[in-house]
This record gives C-alpha cells, sequence and structure tokens, in this order.
C-alpha cells in the first residue's frame, strides 16, 4: 500500500488504477464499513422469502446511493453487511435509508409481519458499525460464513439439551 504523502503526487489515472481508492471530484477514498443490526425484539423472522426480499432490497437501495456492496450475509434475526460507502453519504443516512426503506418494503409485502412486529416498528433501534482496512478479508470471511458459524453453535446448543 502506498504511503499517504505520495498520492498527492500521483496523477488521478494511476491512484485508481491502483484498485485501492476510488476517486470523485477532488476526493480519493477508501470508506469500506460492517454493518450489522437486527429486527425489533431480534425475532427470527428473516427467513426463506422475507430474507431474500430483504437481500433484494439491499442490493437496490445501495446501489440507488452510489454504494458497493462487498458482502451482505442475511440471518434469521440480524444482518452483516460489508459496503463501500463515498464520503459524501453518512453512514447514519445510509442506516436509514437501509432501514426506513427496507421495512416500509417488507410490510407492504409481507401483511403478516405486522401481527408480529407491532408498533409498526421492523427494526431495532440503532445499529453496530466499524470501519475496514487492513483485516478486510477476515472480516470479510467472517460475514459470508456466519450462517456456519451459527449452525454449529445451535448444534452444540442441541446436544447440550438432550
Amino acid at each position: 500500500m502506498p504511503e499517504y504523502s505520495s498520492l498527492l503526487t500521483t496523477s488521478k489515472k494511476e491512484i485508481t488504477n491502483m484498485g485501492l481508492y476510488r476517486s470523485s471530484s477532488h476526493v480519493f477514498w477508501r470508506c469500506k464499513y460492517h454493518l450489522v443490526w437486527t429486527p425489533k425484539y431480534r425475532f427470527k423472522i428473516l427467513r426463506d422469502k422475507v430474507g431474500k426480499e430483504l437481500y433484494r432490497t439491499i442490493y437496490i437501495l445501495c446501489n440507488m446511493k452510489d454504494c458497493e456492496v462487498l458482502e451482505l450475509n442475511i440471518q434469521p434475526d440480524h444482518v452483516h453487511l460489508v459496503v463501500i460507502v463515498p464520503p459524501k453519504l453518512s453512514i447514519s443516512t445510509l442506516m436509514g435509508v437501509l432501514k426506513g426503506r427496507s421495512a416500509i418494503r417488507l410490510y407492504n409485502r409481507f401483511p403478516h409481519i405486522r401481527k408480529k412486529l407491532w408498533g409498526n416498528h421492523f427494526w431495532a433501534r440503532g445499529y453496530f458499525v466499524d470501519t475496514v482496512g487492513v483485516n478486510e478479508e477476515i472480516i470479510r470471511r467472517y460475514v459470508k460464513h456466519q450462517d456456519k458459524k451459527d449452525q454449529e453453535i445451535e448444534q452444540q446448543m442441541e446436544l447440550l439439551q438432550d
């Protein structure tokens, strides 16, 4: 990885060709984030068709906001997203769009969810965010294989209960 001071004397084309940074206007940037959020009461409702619809919705919304999804894993009770976000967009704005618009879409597509989640709140308050840098590959692998880890834990819990 080049030193930051050397980037100032490097041409825009050379920097973007390195693949490490993106550019817009007068800005060179690399903003990658790991985001996690959960449904209200951590209900396990993101299964089957609901999970698939949420998956599509997140890709559509990220694309609309000029974000690039690197990894996305939807578990029954939480969502992991590794995403590139342009510096013009704050994380809180992105999360507001993702949670707000996806809730509306899921409620419209699956009206039965309203019976389980009262008060018109699909998502729990808040979210987890971490910047992704040197440890990107580790985080992406973790997100990609999250469901396997959850299955192993559930199997161990079942063995303990027997």
